[in-house]
């Protein structure tokens, strides 16, 4: 998953706004300053950069991310196309 979306936002960088730990589980405020290639979560954004912030929870089970929930503030990238 993390090798296609180096490949479609070559300058995809994590910024770690909040992190937060309470095993099994972490959970992360990412923040996202970036210019994805052609479309992203459906939006055509074709090389402009865009900000957006994700809040992202990972279940871990035997040392290894066991499951994973995700919100993308797709809002925050319409606003800017």
């Amino acid at each position: 998953m993390l090798e296609k979306d180096f490949c479609e936002i070559p300058d995809l960088y994590f910024a770690i706004h909040l992190l937060i730990s309470d095993p099994p589980y972490i959970a992360s405020r990412l923040e996202f300053n970036c210019t994805p290639k052609g479309k992203f979560l459906g939006l055509d954004v074709n090389g402009k950069r865009v900000s957006f912030t994700e809040n992202v929870f990972y279940e871990f089970r035997r040392k290894k991310i066991w499951q994973l929930w995700s919100v993308i503030d797709k809002a925050a990238i319409e606003s800017q196309l």
